[in-house]
């Protein structure tokens, strides 16, 4: 869990997301998105359209209130459940970029929504006996 959250947190890093500490020594990561231009509350409701779950967070030095807020938290372990490793960090960063860059494009989030399912069924919760 802990290495695939170092992987999505580096692969967010390298598209221009602000991980709060730089980094992660556990399973989840802290996104500001100040730099993005976006809220919280915003990344949430968009993520959650294209079938990716996160929360939204307060970040260090806030500047929104507590129920809009200006990052996100993002953890591995439901996908490391799942199966999934580095090669699928990589995927995820890349899904939750596409949404976060056109939050308000109904055909990015339908085509992610498609791909976010695709990925489950690669990496089913429960395998046929």
């Amino acid at each position: 869990m802990v290495e695939n959250a170092r992987t999505l947190a580096s692969a967010l890093g390298v598209r221009g997301y602000h991980i709060v500490s730089g980094g992660t020594d556990n399973h989840l990561m802290l996104v500001d998105l100040r730099n993005k231009s976006l809220t919280g509350k915003v990344a949430e409701q968009v993520l959650d359209r294209a079938g990716i779950t996160v929360n939204k967070n307060t970040v260090p030095r806030e500047t929104q209130s507590p129920f809009v807020t200006s990052g996100i938290r993002i953890g591995t372990p439901a996908v490391t459940t799942r199966g999934m490793g580095g090669d699928a960090m990589e995927r995820i960063a890349s899904l939750i970029d596409r949404v976060l860059s056109a939050p308000d494009d109904t055909n990015v989030i339908a085509a992610v929504k498609a791909e976010v399912k695709s990925l489950a069924d690669e990496f089913p919760l429960y395998h046929a006996v």
